[in-house]
């Protein structure tokens, strides 16, 4: 088993496409024959991880559009600590999850055709984002 830690600043809320970012982070760890899964946990409570559709960016603008909806800012949260943000990025944390688990094989990560990984930033401003990246052979 090989870990690495990735930092990722993000500019505020949004799905920001990362894969390429993560590729480039294993690398070292792997070899062309190499055949295993890769765990991605984000350390963080208010922001997210996903898969999805990699190439329109309107998926991204929907995404950011729905999760409004889904959680809005008006209701009545009682955690408002660090602002009117603050709690719905939890809700929308625990929503999409903080962690991906993703086959490698032959040294790649074992995607679909349209599929990226996604860093969603549920705060309005930006932050820095850490990532664990462990690769299992």
């Amino acid at each position: 088993m090989k870990q690495t830690s990735l930092t990722i600043d993000t500019p505020g809320r949004g799905y920001y496409l990362i894969t390429d970012r993560i590729n480039t982070a294993i690398k070292p760890l792997l070899t062309d024959s190499d055949v295993g899964l890769l765990h991605v946990f984000l350390q963080h409570s208010s922001a997210g991880l996903t898969i999805n559709e990699n190439a329109d960016p309107t998926v991204r603008e929907d995404f950011k559009a729905f999760e409004e909806q889904l959680v809005p800012r008006d209701f009545p949260y009682q955690h408002d600590a660090e602002g009117p943000d603050d709690m719905p990025a939890h809700i929308k944390s625990s929503l999409m999850g903080c962690q991906l688990t993703i086959p490698v094989t032959a040294g790649r990560l074992n995607l679909g055709t349209w599929q990226g990984i996604y860093l969603c930033e549920h705060r309005d401003h930006g932050h820095s984002r850490r990532l664990v990246l462990t690769v299992q052979d």
